[in-house]
């Protein structure tokens, strides 16, 4: 069957279309867009007009190709921004009537699922090593484990890109003061909502969506992005640190024009890489694969039953 997937995030609204069949996913399109959801959800408790006008722009296109491709099936999913704002519920009665997506504000239940079943699509399902998947997000992190394509354990976090730099950062380039505080922020986040028997069970890290991918395209100098050498990539803690080191010392102009780092994510990249190598603490880890397989690919897999 033939799908698309919207998945309007707290910090980018992303496209997938594809072919999906029981012998695997053709993927025909695929689009992220930085629209910034979120947009002062942490403070104000609403998504803000000109934040909702820029997934409106987004959507207008992302349907355009939708049908250009003749999609039998069109989902959109909404995740933490909206299930934060007041005026979500309304933003998705829009989303459905004017774009005719299927839309749905995920629960954290849910969004985790989806989330590892993309993750974990193409793997053995009979594998016996313990995964975390990261998923990192501009409003929540979602921390996910199991084992083969099952997951035992799951947890939408209170942090993301967004969420933490409107909190912590007020200065470019950022001061120590403010790393150290976002760090502090995210490292109790964590530490509350993973059980330690968890964390000791975890033998290897997957890493998915926008600041995965991104640091993954910086390590490898990429100008223009290629998925496919991002897809599978390692990173070690001590580089995504180093990287870290790096970029909080550039002001945000400079991090525009940083090689593999499209200019729309140098003002949460910081956030990002804080976020990233406090999971793989949480966790014990010294090194993350990156995939190009998330909630997207989860979601047009789910859609066709």
């Amino acid at each position: 069957m033939r799908v698309g997937v919207v998945d309007i995030g707290t910090n980018s609204t992303r496209l997938l279309a594809a072919d999906v069949a029981p012998e695997g996913v053709t993927v025909l399109d695929r689009e992220s867009i930085v629209t910034r959801l979120g947009q002062g959800v942490d403070a104000t408790g609403r998504l803000a007009d000109e934040a909702m006008d820029r997934v409106r722009d987004a959507l207008t296109q992302y349907r355009e190709r939708l049908d250009a491709l003749r999609t039998e099936r069109d989902v959109a999913v909404l995740t933490s921004a909206v299930r934060d704002a007041a005026n979500g519920p309304a933003f998705v009665d829009e989303v459905a009537s004017r774009f005719g997506l299927r839309a749905q504000v995920l629960a954290g239940d849910e969004e985790a699922r989806l989330t590892f079943l993309g993750a974990t699509s193409e793997r053995d399902p009979d594998d016996p090593t313990a995964v975390v998947v990261i998923d990192i997000g501009g409003g929540s992190t979602e921390l996910v484990e199991g084992h083969g394509r099952r997951m035992d354990f799951h947890v939408s976090t209170q942090a993301g890109v967004v969420r933490q730099t409107e909190r912590h950062i007020k200065s470019d380039p950022p001061r120590h003061e403010e790393l150290e505080a976002l760090a502090d922020d995210v490292r109790a986040v964590y530490a509350a909502a993973v059980p330690d028997d968890v964390r000791a069970a975890v033998d290897r890290a997957i890493a998915v969506a926008g600041t995965a991918t991104s640091l993954a395209a910086i390590d490898l100098e990429l100008d223009p992005y290629d998925p496919e050498r991002v897809h599978g990539h390692t990173l070690m803690r001590g580089r995504i640190e180093e990287l870290l080191a790096r970029l909080a010392q550039m002001p945000l102009a400079e991090r525009r024009k940083v090689t593999g780092l499209h200019p729309d994510r140098a003002p949460t990249i910081v956030a990002g890489c804080v976020l990233l190598i406090e999971a793989l603490r949480l966790f014990g880890l010294q090194s993350v694969e990156i995939s190009e397989h998330d909630i997207l690919r989860g979601a047009a897999i789910a859609a066709v039953g």
